[in-house]
């Protein structure tokens, strides 16, 4: 039977073909040579299937395959067999079946590789991202990005039944989100620019339009730092909702990372099963308090969690609430942007709040001022100019329902449940300050 004939079946699909002609497209995984039989694992984007190539079925394949090698692309017409009981691979979806193949076709051919992989790789981090658009087809790194590719899927999943609007926001903005100096300056024709730090001020704006929105979007921040939890440029998942109050934020903050974690369970076999006991709710000050008594270390007059302080109140929302998530809130209001409420009964902390998972940050957010003249007062009060605000509080000047918001940080989200130990392996081109796709040096 001809090629042309015969439609292309999915890899994974090939175990319902058994004694039929079949035609698969891929990559070629490795090749072994065992006397005068060939094996090839072929990989598409459904899974790896093993093919034989036997000369006495097929010269013309069987020549085409000794000059295979890793990452070559092939199209392959064969018939699916059952395996010999003896050789069945439990550990593979088409681990009962192969392919003996009658012909191939090279589509496109690969240079040797740079490193082996055909197992476990074994590389260090600089050149695991020197060669990303390589390392990527690794299946323990393409799992990492099916893992993370779930994880939005369940965040849209999860703001559709909140009833959310979806909205795509600029990356280009006229001025500082959060204040500060962590900012990338762009020469935007004859004027200054900058990168966005979050989609914040314009998912505010969209409040009043539609009442409950979210976004994907990506954030930007300068930040001198080289650890192994930060990123120049992340991707945040972020919900604004109108007519919410403090504790309804919270509430759903927590419904939404219990089901986006639960959608990507449902599919895959973490590392270590997440624990669902009901989340705890510390003020910063109650964590502190928590730390300095469990741990013996006293933070207690800090802004803000150090990064030991949340590995270890992650440690004891596990230990005593069976809980892998733990909710911080009321931070110092100095220490958050100016747009963050003031707690009316504490004006010194706001109504704001981070989640944490596993050691780490996950999402921030809070109540947000939605009175126009104590925003302008608080954009005062940082030292900034309200004209540089003027698209953002016309939003407010023309009616703003209390509202809030929350930001999940996908990286950070993906790197937890994988037990990732840096976040660049979460993110699949990573920028930071030694690189933007190569080394600076």
């Amino acid at each position: 039977m001809k090629n042309e004939k015969l439609k292309r079946v999915m890899i994974l699909e090939t175990a319902g073909h058994v004694g039929k002609e079949v035609l698969i497209k891929g990559w070629v995984r490795i090749r072994r040579d065992h006397g005068k039989l060939i094996f090839l694992d072929i990989r598409d984007r459904s899974g790896l299937v093993q093919v034989v190539v036997n000369p006495k079925v097929s010269e013309s394949a069987y020549k085409a395959a000794q000059d295979l090698k890793p990452e070559f692309v092939v199209e392959i017409a064969g018939r699916v067999n059952s395996r010999p009981k003896g050789t069945i691979n439990k550990d593979l979806p088409t681990g009962e079946i192969e392919i003996e193949a009658n012909s191939i076709t090279v589509l496109a051919k690969a240079e040797i590789l740079p490193f082996d992989m055909s197992g476990d790789l074994h590389v260090e981090l600089p050149t695991l991202l020197d060669h990303r658009s390589l390392t990527l087809r690794h299946p323990k790194v393409e799992e990492i990005f099916k893992v993370q590719a779930r994880v939005l899927e369940g965040f849209r999943k999860a703001a559709e039944e909140f009833d959310c609007t979806e909205i795509v926001v600029p990356t280009i903005v006229a001025s500082a989100t959060e204040g500060g100096a962590e900012l990338f300056e762009v020469k935007y024709y004859d004027h200054k620019a900058f990168l966005s730090q979050s989609p914040q001020l314009y998912k505010q704006m969209m409040v009043p339009v539609f009442e409950r929105v979210w976004t994907i979007a990506k954030a930007y921040r300068a930040e001198p730092s080289v650890t192994t939890r930060h990123l120049s440029e992340t991707t945040q998942l972020d919900f604004e909702l109108g007519f919410v109050s403090f504790e309804e934020l919270m509430d759903i903050l927590e419904d939404v990372a219990t089901a986006m974690f639960k959608h990507v369970e449902s599919v895959y076999t973490l590392p270590e099963k997440i624990k669902y006991g009901k989340i705890p709710r510390l003020r910063l000050r109650e964590a502190q308090e928590v730390i300095y008594r469990e741990f013996g270390r006293d933070n207690r007059n800090e802004k803000d969690l150090t990064p030991q302080d949340e590995i270890d109140i992650c440690k004891w929302a596990k230990e005593k609430h069976k809980s892998d998530l733990v909710t911080i809130t009321h931070f110092p209001t100095k220490a958050k942007p100016f747009y963050i409420m003031p707690d009316p009964k504490d004006s010194e902390y706001s109504l704001s709040y981070d989640l944490l998972f596993r050691g780490v940050e996950i999402l921030s957010g809070g109540q947000r001022v939605s009175d126009y003249n104590q925003l302008v007062k608080a954009i005062k009060d940082r030292g900034m100019k309200t004209g540089d605000f003027d698209m953002y509080l016309m939003a407010f000047k023309y009616g703003m329902p209390p509202e809030g918001g929350f930001s999940f940080g996908l990286e950070r989200i993906t790197m937890k449940l994988l037990g990732i130990s840096n976040i660049r392996e979460a993110s699949l081109f990573p920028r930071d300050m030694e690189r933007v796709d190569e080394r600076f040096s």
